[in-house]
C-alpha cells in the first residue's frame, strides 16, 4: 500500500483495508462518516483512493487509542471539512480530560494514604458536610450534592454494596456516617477512573476489612498504566494527524 501511495497510483478499498486488517466495508463506512475524504470514482462507478486517503486512515487509527472512537471521528470530520480549529479544540479537550483523570488518580491515592484502619474515615469529611448533616450522619441529598451526583446513583451504589447507610429511626431516611462518606467518595473516584461497579465492590470490601492503600495497589497501578498508555497514544495520534495535515496542504 505504501509503495502505491508514494507512486501516486489509485488505490482500491481493498488496498486501504488490507494493511490495517480492516474490511472493505469498514473503509466505505469511514468515508461515509467523514473520516476519509470523499473518494474518486472510475467511469464504472468504482471508488478510488489516493495517498491522501491512506494518510487520513493512518491518522484516524492512530487517534482512536488516545481519544476514543467518537472523538477521533469528530476530529477527522472537522479536518476534512476544513475546520482545523474545531479539530484542535477537540484534541485540547482530550488532553484536559487526561490531566483531570491524572489528578483524580492522585486524589484517590492521597485519600487512601489518609485512611484510618480503625475508624475507616477520611479526615475533614465530617467538617465539610457538618452543615448539611442530620443527627448522627449525612442525608442522601446533601451527600449526593457534595459529590456532584444524583441521589439515585447513591441508591444504585447501595444496591451494589458500595455504601451501607443505616436508616434514621424517626424518619426512615438513609443516614451516611463518616465511613459511608469515605466509601462513597472512593466509589466516585474509581468510577471516574473507568472502573465498573462490580470491580469497585470487592475493592471497597477489602478496604473496609484491611484499611490502607495495599488492597488497591494493583488497581491503582493498572489505572496509572492506562493513563500513561493514553498519553503515549495521543503523541502517536498527533504525529499521524500532522502528517495528514501536511499532505492536505
Amino acid at each position: 500500500m505504501d509503495r502505491k501511495s508514494q507512486s501516486g497510483e489509485r488505490l482500491r478499498p481493498v488496498d486501504l483495508a488490507r494493511g490495517h486488517g480492516l474490511s472493505t466495508q469498514a473503509i466505505r463506512n469511514y468515508e461515509e462518516a467523514g473520516i476519509l475524504p470523499a473518494a474518486g470514482r472510475t467511469s464504472h462507478g468504482y471508488r478510488t483512493y489516493t495517498s491522501l486517503h491512506a494518510a487520513a486512515l493512518r491518522a484516524f487509527l492512530a487517534l482512536v487509542p488516545g481519544h476514543g472512537h467518537q472523538t477521533a471521528t469528530s476530529i477527522m470530520r472537522a479536518v476534512n471539512q476544513g475546520a482545523a480549529d474545531e479539530a484542535f479544540r477537540l484534541i485540547d479537550e482530550s488532553h484536559a480530560q487526561l490531566l483531570e483523570d491524572r489528578q483524580t488518580l492522585q486524589a484517590v491515592e492521597s485519600a487512601l494514604r489518609d485512611l484510618d484502619p480503625t475508624t475507616a474515615c477520611e479526615p475533614g469529611v465530617g467538617s465539610e458536610l457538618g452543615a448539611v448533616s442530620g443527627p448522627g450522619g449525612t442525608f442522601i441529598g446533601p451527600l449526593a450534592g457534595k459529590l456532584g451526583i444524583r441521589p439515585a446513583t447513591l441508591r444504585k451504589w447501595e444496591r451494589a454494596g458500595l455504601v451501607r447507610p443505616r436508616r434514621d429511626p424517626l424518619t426512615g431516611y438513609r443516614l451516611y456516617d463518616e465511613a459511608d462518606v469515605r466509601d462513597a467518595r472512593l466509589a466516585h473516584q474509581l468510577r471516574r477512573g473507568g472502573y465498573l461497579l462490580e470491580q469497585i465492590a470487592p475493592l471497597i470490601a477489602q478496604v473496609r476489612a484491611a484499611g490502607g492503600l495495599e488492597p488497591l495497589e494493583a488497581a491503582l497501578c493498572d489505572w496509572r498504566g492506562r493513563l500513561c498508555a493514553r498519553g503515549r497514544a495521543m503523541l502517536t495520534g498527533a504525529a499521524e494527524l500532522e502528517a495528514y495535515l501536511r499532505e492536505r496542504g
